[in-house]
């Protein structure tokens, strides 16, 4: 299976080259390596590995934790190799092409490009900030309304308050991580999750990433335009 691993490192010469020795003793199979920060003598990197089904996961974050000045920040299954910004070029004109489904064509493309579990795009009512903080099933009365959410998002999907609507990361109660990024239209925004499972932490979603999919909302709001309005209005008022 390939697994997602996170980790902060001394940025000094040598560190990185460990860290790999020692996932490759561990029985992992390194197939892409994303330097996400590097500061003040840090550095976050993202490994994506193919990791034997069989084997134990504890084996490996016990090699990483042996490191001096390594820390394992997630561990998360992933389902395909993160892409890097090449990609977002290319997702966009798809977008452009066809812009009567270019909303879905964004939220079903996020999750593979952040190495995430799911995403959705959902109209947050203005005033959910000053309500209850707690988790709201989405399409229930007066709570956010779901415009079209990728194949892999729980039915039915619940999210934590979201609001104020700015790109940034959060956690939810339930320790699901997120990405938010609004569209800047009509409460529209797009969220992104990633999930624990099988005993994985999944890590947060670092401000980098968060910029990312900030970008690609931005954009494709640009090529959009009025058709998000549209998108975010309920069925009886589309004429459906």
């Amino acid at each position: 299976m390939l697994l997602r691993v996170r980790v902060t490192l001394p940025d000094r010469p040598g560190a990185l080259g460990q860290v790999a020795r020692t996932l490759g003793v561990a029985g992992a199979d390194i197939v892409q390596v994303i330097v996400l920060e590097r500061l003040g003598g840090r550095a976050v990197d993202d490994f994506t590995v193919v990791w034997p089904g069989a084997a134990r996961v504890e084996r490996l974050l016990a090699g990483l934790a042996a490191i001096p000045g390594v820390q394992v920040d997630g561990v998360w299954k992933a389902i395909g190799a993160p892409v890097n910004g090449g990609h977002d070029a290319e997702l966009l004109a798809q977008v452009a092409a066809n812009p009567a489904d270019g909303l879905a064509t964004l939220v079903d493309a996020v999750p593979g490009l952040l190495a995430a579990d799911w995403a959705a795009a959902a109209v947050v009512p203005a005033d959910w900030a000053v309500r209850s903080g707690a988790p709201r099933q989405v399409d229930s009365a007066g709570d956010p309304t779901m415009v079209y959410a990728s194949w892999r998002a729980p039915v039915p999907l619940q999210l934590p308050e979201i609001t104020p609507l700015r790109a940034r990361p959060l956690t939810g109660p339930d320790h699901t991580r997120y990405a938010i990024a609004p569209f800047g239209r009509a409460g529209l925004v797009l969220v992104v999750a990633r999930q624990d499972e099988d005993d994985l932490p999944a890590a947060a979603f670092h401000i980098t990433e968060v910029d990312r999919v900030a970008q690609l909302v931005r954009a494709a709001a640009v090529i959009l335009g009025d058709r998000l309005d549209a998108a975010s209005e309920p069925a009886a008022a589309q004429g459906v």
